[in-house]
Order: structure tokens, then sequence, then C-alpha cells
């Protein structure tokens, strides 16, 4: 048994937003492993400086620190943690979430390197970063993010209509306008067509979605749930028959791997770790960024064809199954063992 603290978005029971950190927690606290978790602090400041304090007040009896890493302004909360993990020789492990990481390798050189040539392994949930981070020679190991298979209810797909879930946050990098792009094209064949857009409002811009929807005067068929817990939106993907995923940038998304799960065939962006993901035309269909027009060809050859959106269903389910903690836990043990 290990002794962890984990670095992150610990915000799951504030916020209903169900983070790869709280299911991770979970996992290895049924491996046995004891795992203190932190920050749940909304405010920044407050959020690194406990952070901070909680590596100083387990320094004595931690093994390992965990951070969660992700390119924007969360990247130096990894920065800051990890240099108070070295100054007190403490083992610490990257988890890399950031899409948008290969970019701060590049353009933060300096700062990567203090965070990355010294930790003990950086880990990377899809074989995207692993590859990006092998390139500056940093030790990466690749474990995927992990999603309980036989928990989501599998629906087979075979016959579609135009209803379509989009599962995100409401925030640039996840081009939520796309989406409302695309349903405005879809009605001009499919009258019947809806969206239902899933997730909180991270940036504001959720009003611009509204705004656009109004001006393309798709507004009445389109949903806004909110943030739902991943039982909920599970529920409601019962009523929906195709996943969009529009993102600019991007990893190893969860909520496309449980989409996939539940059987819904899946059209997304081709960004970052989604090649590695996603086989087109096997498992998926990829298309290329900020092209809505693409997108919504794609899901009109899905619907005119349920053959293929059956296959597609199907192959999806199955790769997916290779992603169940039974699978990825195998990899974190060996792991934490040599700690």
């Amino acid at each position: 048994m290990k002794k962890i603290v984990y670095i992150g978005n610990n915000l799951s029971e504030k916020t209903n937003y169900h983070s790869a950190m709280a299911t991770l927690t979970k996992q290895l606290q049924s491996e046995g492993h004891s795992v203190i978790c932190t920050s749940d602090k909304t405010n920044k400041i407050t959020r690194l400086l406990e952070m901070c304090f909680t590596i100083l007040k387990h320094r004595n009896t931690t093994d390992l620190v965990l951070i969660d890493t992700f390119s924007t302004s969360n990247f130096y909360y990894a920065l800051m943690t990890s240099q108070l993990a070295r100054i007190l020789s403490l083992k610490y492990i990257p988890i890399l979430h950031g899409g948008n990481l290969p970019y701060r390798l590049k353009n933060s050189e300096h700062l990567s390197t203090l965070i990355f040539k010294y930790a003990y392994q950086n880990v990377s949930p899809s074989l995207y970063l692993a590859s990006e981070f092998k390139k500056y020679n940093f030790k990466t190991v690749y474990i995927p993010n992990t999603i309980p298979v036989s928990e989501v209810p599998f629906k087979f797909r075979s016959k579609l209509d135009a209803k379509i879930l989009w599962v995100r946050a409401f925030d640039k990098i996840y081009n939520p306008e796309m989406a409302v792009k695309v349903l405005a094209i879809l009605k001009v064949a499919y009258k019947n067509a809806s969206l239902c857009m899933v997730g909180p409002d991270k940036d504001g811009s959720l009003s611009e979605v509204k705004d656009l929807a109004k001006q393309l005067g798709v507004a009445d068929s389109l949903t806004f749930t909110g943030v739902l817990p991943k039982e909920k939106w599970h529920q409601l993907s019962e009523n929906y028959d195709i996943f969009i995923n529009t993102t600019n940038i991007d990893n190893m998304p969860v909520s496309v791997m449980e989409a996939m799960a539940l059987g819904l065939p899946i059209v997304s962006t081709d960004v970052g770790g989604l090649p590695y993901l996603i086989e087109i035309n096997v498992d998926g269909i990829l298309i290329p960024v900020n092209d809505e027009k693409k997108m919504a060809e794609a899901i009109i050859s899905l619907l005119d064809n349920g053959e293929m959106a059956a296959e597609l269903s199907k192959n999806a389910r199955e790769k997916v199954e290779k992603f169940d903690w039974n699978v990825v836990k195998v990899t974190w043990n060996k792991l934490l063992k040599n700690v």
C-alpha cells in the first residue's frame, strides 16, 4: 500500500462534474492505497495554497505525489507543486491531461523541463502525448484513462434519427458554436433534427452559443441541460443516436470514451489524441477541425447507412472495453509497486 497525495481538481462534489481525478482516486483506493486529494477550493490562489500546504503537512508520511497537469493556467499548479515536492525530496508523477501540452513543451521549455525532467515518471493517458513527451526524452508511460465499462449501458443502434448529443464544458477550446452550426446544416434536410448540449459554462461561451442558435433559427431544436452526473447523461443518451465532439484541442476525452461504450456512433474533430483513440470508419469518424460542413456530411452518411452506424457502434464498444479498470490497473500497480 502506498500513501499518496493527489494534486488536482477536486471539485466534483461542488460541481457535479465527475473529474478524472475523482475516478482514479476511487480506483486507487480500491487497490488498498491511501489517497489524500487536494484541492476543492474554487479561488485559484486559495487552491494553490491548499495544494502546497497539503504536501507540507504530509511530507513525512507520503510515498508519492500525483499531479494532474494541464496546458492552460492550471499548468502553474503543476509547476509550483512539483518544485515543492523536489525541495522536500518527494517523488512525484505528473498525469498529463492537457491536450495543448505539446505547445507548452515547445514554448515554455525551461518550465517544462523543471516539471517533467525531474519527475519519477510522467503518466500519459493518451498515446498522442506519450509520443510527444518522448520526443523531449522525458520518461513517460502510457496508462489510459479508465471507465467502468460494465457499468455503462450499451445500446445497439442500427436505425438512426438526427438526434445529436454533445457533452463537454462550454469553453472556446471545445468549440461549442460548431455544434450549433452543424445542427443548422442538418435542419435543411432533416426538419426534426435536434441537439442536446450537456456541460457547465466555463468561460461564458454558453451565452454566445444561445445567441448563435437564435441567429441561425435553431433555438427551438436545441436543449441545454447544464452539468449532469455521468449516470444522468448516460441515461439521457438513450434518447440520442449520434455523439459529436467539436474540440479544437484535445487529449484523451473521457466523454468520448463513455459515448463509445454507450454505443453512440462518434463523429469528432481529428485533433490531439483523437486519431489515437478513433480509427476512421472502424469505430468512429474523424473530420477536420472547425469544419461544420464536413461534420454534417459525416452525420448524414450515418443516417443514410444504418449498417455502417451499427458496425461503428459495435467496434467502439469493443475497443473501450480495453480501458476498463480491471485491465488498466495492472500497469498502475506495476508503476506504484516500484515507488
